[in-house]
């Protein structure tokens, strides 16, 4: 594992990746619309583009040199709300982010990846197994990843190792601009997102001919799954 791409590096998960792929010697590189933490080479991109996100793609491939070994999906964000309550924009946008984007920068990455025999690792989420209230959006996001991932890991058996992470809910900003109501209680069991983080680094670390498909993590006594 040399270089990596990750979306949504600057902040959450990504950022536990982006640090643990450090970490392991490896070199991250970050899409995002904010600047990542330290040195860390980055391209500015809003991923609800999802042209540009593929452009975003190809520019970092070129800043790593031409080739990538892995591509870690982590952007995503949501806005709960009753289907009627949120704006159409809105709700488009959060769909667009956590499951278009994935598609277009694993499109855009899939000739240097088979070129590296790499890694892909898209990020689903409890909320992409089980359907909760005041989150469809969100749920049809998630549910889609899973369904992609499935997919594109049946497509591209033999030429790219493809892994689905479900995380349950984690201690990062994912819900600090929402509503009281909908935010976690102060007795929530969340997890440290570097220890999703590390998960992935185990999935991208497989030997050649082993993949790890699917991995469900959550804090053990967390609530959200199953």
């Amino acid at each position: 594992m040399d270089a990596v791409i990750v979306t949504g590096g600057s902040s959450g998960l990504g950022a536990a990746v982006v640090d643990a792929v450090s970490k392991a010697g490896g070199r991250p590189f970050v899409i995002d619309r904010r600047a990542p933490a330290g040195d860390v080479p980055w391209v500015e991109c809003d991923l609800a583009d999802t042209r540009a996100a593929e452009q975003a793609t190809r520019k970092a491939i070129e800043l790593a040199g031409g080739g990538v070994d892995g591509v870690v999906t982590a952007a995503g964000f949501d806005v709960p709300g009753a289907l009627g309550d949120v704006p159409g924009e809105v709700w488009d946008r959060i769909v667009a982010v956590d499951l278009l984007a994935t598609a277009a920068v694993i499109r855009a990455a899939l000739p240097a990846l088979k070129e590296s025999h790499g890694g892909v690792v898209t990020i689903a989420s409890t909320l992409g197994v089980k359907a909760v209230s005041d989150a469809t959006a969100y749920c049809a996001a998630k549910f889609g990843v899973v369904g992609f991932t499935r997919a594109l890991a049946a497509e591209l058996a033999g030429d790219v190792d493809v892994t689905l992470i479900i995380p349950g809910g984690m201690r990062t900003k994912f819900f600090d601009e929402r509503e009281e109501r909908y935010k976690p209680g102060p007795d929530a069991k969340l997890n440290d997102p570097s220890n999703v983080a590390e998960a992935i680094l185990f999935a991208l670390r497989q030997p050649a001919g082993c993949s790890v498909r699917e991995l469900v993590i959550a804090g053990e006594t967390e609530t959200s799954y199953p």
